[in-house]
């Protein structure tokens, strides 16, 4: 078993994940018994607290107007939008113990939907995590063990109930508000003679070649397995297992799924003979110069606190550049269009305040993903590391952003009386002693965001925050916490 639990909250008809992850899964077998941990998560709202949802705007007409629609099978969609509750599925592979930026448009357009009145299902791939989507991938993903997949669907379910829980606060519908599934609870019994019969004798091998993600793949040197090959059909019949059971209508994905988006609307056409199944993709997340938005030089951007913090994910959001921050309002907040718009214009007058944009993009990012705590932990970190702030440092404010930048352990005997030059050379923030010395002069060196101006300062009792840790800074960006033994 994963070395990862979930603890699981349950009150007025509403279930869902909070944002602890225990250390084992006894707990939620407790809850699950044999079947797959996250295989259903009903998540229904007190009838106490029921408003009215912007029901029936056209989330159609909305997504295109934000820039959040590539392709859609069927004008025909977009009428159902106005007339029916249609039941909308995303699917995320477990292939990490974290979803990540790329996952973030999913969540966000599932959340369009519910803002609009209609249900959502996001759909773990707890079976096609164990194969591999090809689509976008120039190599076969490295395969994973049961250990690791239990535990990154635990990640990713908590993940995705938490942000979903909260991210609709005015739309309360009548039923299930959404229903996280995984795929594993109908292939761990389906047999491949019976697969073959059931969806392999509808499926046009011409048509499986000439899907996208299939043809780069064979033109490449690594080719392509028959593992790989047959992902297409995996994610087709998940679309339509849901359709004929779970009532599901549309399945959502990046662009570049849209070959499994159609192998899905056409085993729904071919084998039940049927219409009234859709598939709409949205845009890949790509910056103005058409580079992959969501890699930072420390890596992807995690969506989970425990793999990134609330401070660093805002970090990443505010340093968005002018060129891009607008379209970004646009395709990952919930603003107005109209506040959105006002913001554009203020980026023009001259007396714009530079980064009001970036500041209002990281604000609403982050309160979506971790919620309102996570957006004043993330806030309290930046002005409190933010040298020269008159916000009073305390342990627990620096020990919260220690793992965002370098830190050291020393004892109270090395750094007591220690010189402040020789302390930032020996924790690493500075080269040399004429370098300290240098940004001394220029006032760029601070010890708990306070500027030193005088190279005789020694480390006093007094100087140590909380008898625990002392931050240094090296000009606005260059930062060591240590932490005193």
């Amino acid at each position: 078993m994963a070395a990862a639990s979930i603890t699981f909250l349950s009150c007025n008809q509403k279930l869902f994940l909070s944002r602890n992850v225990a250390s084992s899964t006894k707990m939620a077998s407790l809850f699950f018994g044999n079947r797959t941990i996250s295989s259903i998560i009903r998540c229904a709202q007190s009838s106490a607290q029921t408003k009215t949802p912007l029901h029936r705007s056209n989330v159609i007409e909305i997504l295109e107007q934000r820039g959040l629609v590539d392709s859609i099978t069927s004008p025909n969609l977009r009428a159902s939008c106005s007339s029916q509750t249609l039941k909308v599925y995303c699917g995320f592979d477990p292939t990490a113990e974290s979803l990540h930026l790329g996952n973030l448009l999913g969540l966000i357009v599932l959340s369009w939907f519910r803002r609009c009145g209609h249900k959502a299902v996001p759909l773990i791939g707890g079976a096609t995590a164990r194969i591999g989507d090809p689509s976008g991938k120039s190599l076969e993903r490295p395969e994973l063990d049961l250990e690791t997949l239990e535990k990154n669907t635990i990640g990713i379910t908590n993940t995705i109930a938490t942000i979903l829980n909260r991210s609709t606060p005015d739309v309360v519908d009548d039923d299930d508000s959404f229903v996280v599934l995984n795929n594993y609870d109908w292939w761990k019994e389906f047999k491949l003679l019976d697969f073959l019969k059931k969806v392999g004798k509808y499926a046009r091998v011409g048509t499986m070649m000439a899907k996208e993600s299939v043809k780069k793949r064979l033109e490449s040197e690594q080719g392509m397995s028959y593992t790989e090959f047959t992902y297409q059909l995996l994610q087709g019949y998940d679309f339509l297992y849901l359709f004929e059971n779970e009532g599901v209508n549309v399945q959502l994905g990046g662009s570049d799924q849209w070959g499994n988006i159609t192998a899905g609307t056409e085993l729904i056409r071919k084998i039940l003979q049927t219409d009234g199944a859709y598939g709409l993709t949205f845009p890949l997340l790509l910056k103005s110069d058409g580079t992959k938005f969501g890699k930072s030089e420390d890596g992807a951007i995690w969506l989970s606190p425990a793999m990134l913090s609330p401070y660093k994910f805002y970090q990443y959001f505010f340093s968005v550049l002018d060129s891009d921050v607008v379209r970004f309002l646009k395709i990952l907040t919930f603003l107005d269009m109209n506040v959105i718009m006002g913001l554009e214009a203020q980026m023009k007058n001259p007396g714009y305040v530079p980064n009001t944009a970036q500041r209002r993009l990281a604000e609403e990012v982050t309160r979506f993903v971790h919620g309102q705590e996570g957006l004043d932990e993330a806030l309290k970190a930046t002005e409190a590391l933010r040298p020269g702030a008159e916000t009073k440092l305390d342990w627990k404010t620096i020990e919260g952003i220690a793992q965002d930048v370098p830190s050291c352990s020393l004892s109270y005997d090395e750094v007591l009386n220690l010189s402040l030059v020789d302390l930032s050379i020996s924790t690493g923030l500075l080269e040399s002693k004429s370098a300290a010395r240098r940004l001394l002069k220029q006032g760029g060196l601070y010890l708990n965001n306070n500027r030193v101006d005088s190279e005789v300062k020694r480390i006093e009792a007094e100087d140590i925050v909380d008898g625990k840790v002392l931050l240094l800074s090296a000009g606005k960006k260059n930062k060591v916490v240590v932490r005193i033994s």
